[in-house]
C-alpha cells in the first residue's frame, strides 16, 4: 500500500492522486493501515492499532446488589465470584432450554447468532460512523436476513419435507429457493455499489469485507450447529457442554495454580489452566458421553412429525448407542487387571471431541484476543457482568461446532434413509415409478425379495 502511494504521487496518473485525498488517508489510520513498513508491524504499536471511538462494552454492568455484596473483596476474588454466580445461573438456563425441546434450541441459537453479530457489526460500525456514509449498518443486517433466508430456507428442504409438500405456498419457496436467495443479494450487492462515495471507496470496500468475514464466522457456524442438533441432541449437547466444562477448567487451575503464561495474546492464559483442562475435560465429555447415550430423548435423530406438526425424538438406537464389549491392550490388562470393559461407542468419540475441545477450541478464543487487541478493547461488549458479551462466550463454541459437523460427516454419518425419501417424493410419477422398477430388479437379483406365489408352487 505504501508503494501504491508513491507511485501516485510519483508522477503517474493525476486521478488516482486525487483519489487518495487526506481524509481517505486518516480513514486507512483508524483502521489500522497506515501503510507502515513491515519493521515497524508491532501488533501493540499506535500506529498499527485503529482508534476506535468509545463505547460501553469495556464499563461494568455488574449489578448493584452484588457489587455491595463483594465489596469487600480483593479484585481478584470479587471477578471469581462474579464470574462463577453467573456461570451457575447460564449453565441452568441451558439445562432448561434442553428441557424445552430442540425448537427451543434453535430459537436460541438465532439469538445468540444475532447477538454475536451484533457485536462484531458494531465494532466496526464505530470506525465507520465518524464518516457519515450511509447504509453500512443497514446493508449488514439486510446481508444478515439474506444468509438466514438460505441457510434456513435449506434446513426446512431437507427436515420438513413432508410439511413443505403440505403446503403449496412452500412448495414454491423450496424449488425456487435458491434463486430467490441469490437475487435477493444481488439486491444487497447493487445497494452497496450505489451507496459508494468519492474519496471513500477503500473504507467502504473495507467495511464490506468486514460484514462478509462477520456472516462467515457467525452465520454460517450457526448453521452447522443446528445441523448437528438433528443428527440427535447428543450432538449438540455433548460439545457445547465440554466447550464450557473447559473454559471453567481451565479457569480454576489458572486461578488456583497458575503460574506459566501461555500465549502473549492472552497474558491471564496459562499452561496449568490449559493441562488441567484439557484432563479434566476429557473425564468429563467421557462420563456425560456415557449418562446422554441411556436416552432415546439425547440420541435419536430430531425429525418432523406431519401429522402432530411436532418434533419427534423417537427411534430404535443406532450401534453407536448400544452398549459393546472391547478387549483391553495387554498393557492395559496388567495395569487394570480387566481384559474387557462395555462401553458406548459414542464414548470413544468423545475422547476425540474432548481433546479438540481442549487442544484446538481455545485457539478461537485466542483468535478473538488477538482480535480485540488490536481495537483496543476488553471485550466485543458488556452483556453478562464478568464475562463481557456474548461473542466472549462462543468464541469456541463455533469452531467446536464446524468441528463436530466436520467429524460427523467423515467418521459417523451414513447415507440418510429419510432425505433420500423426501427427495423421490419430489420427482414426477414417472421418474418415481422407473425408480421403483430399478431398485425391485436390482434387490431381486441379489435375492433380497421372496418369488412370487405363483413361481413358488
Amino acid at each position: 500500500m505504501t508503494e501504491l502511494r508513491k507511485r501516485g504521487a510519483g508522477g503517474g496518473d493525476p486521478d488516482t492522486a486525487e483519489n487518495i485525498s487526506d481524509k481517505e488517508a486518516d480513514g486507512d489510520d483508524r483502521l489500522g493501515l497506515s501503510g507502515d513498513t513491515e519493521g515497524e508491524c508491532d501488533g501493540d504499536s499506535k500506529t498499527d492499532t485503529p482508534d476506535v471511538p468509545a463505547s460501553t462494552a469495556d464499563t461494568d454492568n455488574t449489578p448493584e446488589c452484588l457489587n455491595k455484596a463483594l465489596e469487600g473483596l480483593p479484585p481478584k476474588w470479587r471477578n471469581y465470584w462474579i464470574r462463577g454466580l453467573l456461570s451457575i445461573c447460564m449453565i441452568s438456563g441451558f439445562f432448561l432450554m434442553i428441557y424445552m425441546g430442540p425448537i427451543m434450541l434453535i430459537f436460541v441459537v438465532m439469538g445468540v447468532q444475532i447477538k454475536c453479530f451484533q457485536e462484531i457489526i458494531t465494532i466496526g460500525y464505530r470506525v465507520y460512523h465518524s464518516y457519515e456514509l450511509p447504509w453500512f449498518r443497514t446493508l449488514s443486517w439486510y446481508f444478515l436476513i439474506c444468509v438466514n433466508y438460505f441457510f434456513y430456507g435449506e434446513t426446512l428442504a431437507d427436515y420438513f419435507g413432508a410439511l413443505v409438500r403440505r403446503e403449496e405456498p412452500l412448495q414454491f419457496l423450496s424449488r425456487y429457493h435458491r434463486f430467490i436467495s441469490f437475487t435477493l443479494y444481488l439486491a444487497g450487492f447493487c445497494m452497496f455499489v450505489l451507496s459508494l462515495v468519492k474519496k471513500h471507496y477503500r473504507l467502504q470496500f473495507y467495511m464490506f469485507a468486514w460484514t462478509h468475514v462477520t456472516l462467515l464466522i457467525v452465520v454460517t457456524q450457526s448453521h452447522l450447529v443446528i445441523q448437528n442438533l438433528f443428527e440427535g441432541m447428543i450432538w449438540y449437547i455433548v460439545p457445547i457442554s465440554i466447550v464450557i466444562c473447559n473454559d471453567i477448567m481451565a479457569y480454576l487451575f489458572g486461578f488456583f495454580f497458575g503460574r506459566t503464561p501461555l500465549i502473549k495474546l492472552s497474558p491471564k492464559k496459562t499452561w496449568e489452566g490449559f493441562i488441567g483442562g484439557f484432563f479434566s475435560t476429557v473425564v468429563f465429555g467421557f462420563i456425560l458421553a456415557y449418562l446422554l447415550s441411556q436416552f432415546q430423548y439425547f440420541v435419536c435423530p430430531v425429525e418432523f412429525n406431519s401429522e402432530t406438526n411436532r418434533f419427534t425424538v423417537e427411534c430404535e438406537p443406532s450401534d453407536l448407542f448400544v452398549m459393546q464389549e472391547y478387549t483391553l491392550p495387554v498393557a492395559l490388562q496388567n495395569t487394570l487387571s480387566w481384559k474387557t470393559v462395555n462401553l458406548y461407542p459414542f464414548q470413544i468419540h468423545s475422547i476425540f471431541l474432548s481433546s479438540f475441545a481442549s487442544l484446538i477450541g481455545p485457539f478461537g478464543g485466542f483468535f478473538a484476543s488477538g482480535f480485540k487487541r488490536a481495537f483496543k478493547i476488553k471485550d466485543f461488549a458488556n452483556t453478562i457482568p464478568g464475562h463481557g458479551g456474548i461473542m466472549d462466550r462462543f468464541d469456541c463454541q463455533y469452531l467446536m461446532a464446524t468441528f463436530t459437523h466436520v467429524y460427523i460427516a467423515s467418521f459417523v454419518r451414513g447415507p440418510n434413509p429419510s432425505k433420500v425419501l423426501q427427495q423421490l417424493l419430489t420427482l414426477q410419477p414417472e421418474q418415481q415409478l422407473s425408480i421403483f422398477h430399478i431398485l425391485h430388479s436390482q434387490l431381486k437379483e441379489r435375492g433380497l425379495l421372496p418369488l412370487p406365489a405363483v413361481q413358488a408352487e
